[in-house]
């Protein structure tokens, strides 16, 4: 596993207020922490600052389940890279418990349980990709064979490249790489498509889905909402140092925000649409309109009914990015 320095964000004001909205959605019965693959309970990390104590993490509780794919989403500054920090064992928690498999974190590493690619480190130098990938594979008990680690991550075409030689979107394949050599049961990847382009990314989770059909867990942290989205089967979301939200993204989409109606009306009447039941606001763009609903149903009859020359309708759900915002942004302050 790659190392990293570990470098703490800091989390929010000090007086331990989350702002925003809580979501409430259903979850599934809590997991003993003997069978979960990650249990974190009522963690805690505070820093010091020239301020006062920076409180990174608030009683943070995440527990999930073997073979769950599970997307931690957060602004900068809200927690995640405290939270994955402690769950690797590179820092302790002041207050709480951090349980991998009911193993601690070094336990669970020593038997290469855990698989981490991380936003800091680099690969070592002046070998092939092959021999990084042999020469880490190695270190654990149990390892994947090194050829379908290298066309599971997509680089068996430069597995004779020198690692310093690599593009940057390459590299990070390589790193994909050395995080699953050693037949890990979680897969920790923080920001695991940073530098790579549009094809490179679509491999990767193509990569991904292959490995987690093996009953394997995942959890990722990203800023491309639209990943956590589409790969996703949970999203946690982090503000302030707290959970915010935890749930299916669709779930949370339809807690923070309603649907919106498109289609194409030139000359729009803008008071009379937003007049419409079930319309919160309506926007124009060019000869097209955009109404956010309360209740896309209702405004969608009024709207015909009010406006039968409208064409080329569409109704889609709120977008993941909505949601995030709403949740993460605390008086005016953007994430």
């Amino acid at each position: 596993m790659a190392r990293c320095d570990h470098a703490a964000l800091p989390g929010g004001d000090e007086n331990g207020h989350a702002g925003g909205m809580q979501v409430s959605t259903p979850l599934p019965p809590p997991i003993d922490a003997n069978t979960a693959s990650v249990s974190l309970l009522d963690l805690t990390k505070s820093f010091r600052s020239p301020g006062g104590p920076v409180h990174a993490v608030r009683g943070v509780n995440i527990e999930i389940a073997p073979g769950e794919t599970v997307a931690l989403l957060g602004p900068n500054g809200a927690g995640k890279s405290t939270t994955i920090d402690m769950l690797l064992g590179l820092s302790e928690p002041d207050t709480g418990h951090v349980h991998i498999f009911g193993m601690t974190p070094k336990e669970a590493i020593a038997q290469g349980a855990i698989g981490a690619m991380l936003q800091t480190g680099a690969v070592l130098g002046d070998l092939s990709v092959r021999e990084l990938i042999d020469m880490m594979a190695s270190l654990y008990p149990n390892p994947l064979a090194i050829e379908d680690v290298l066309d599971l991550a997509g680089i068996a075409d430069i597995a004779g490249r020198r690692t310093n030689k690599l593009s940057g979107g390459q590299t990070q394949r390589v790193r994909f790489a050395v995080a699953m050599v050693s037949n890990p049961d979680l897969l920790l990847l923080d920001e695991p498509t940073v530098a790579m382009d549009v094809e490179s990314r679509h491999k990767f989770w193509e990569s991904m889905r292959v490995f987690t059909s093996r009953g394997k867990t995942v959890l990722f942290a990203t800023h491309y909402l639209e990943e956590a989205d589409a790969n996703a089967d949970r999203i946690i979301l982090m503000a302030r140092g707290e959970v915010v939200a935890d749930g299916a993204a669709t779930e949370i989409k339809a807690a923070t925000g309603g649907r919106q109606i498109r289609g194409t009306l030139p000359g729009a009447d803008l008071d009379a649409l937003r007049a419409l039941p079930g319309v919160r606001s309506a926007e124009p763009r060019g000869d097209s309109i955009t109404l956010n609903c309360s209740d896309s149903d209702l405004a969608v009859r009024a709207l015909l009914e009010a406006f039968p020359t409208i064409r080329d309708l569409e109704i889609t759900g709120a977008a993941l990015e909505a949601a995030f915002l709403q949740l993460t942004t605390s008086n005016g302050d953007q994430p």
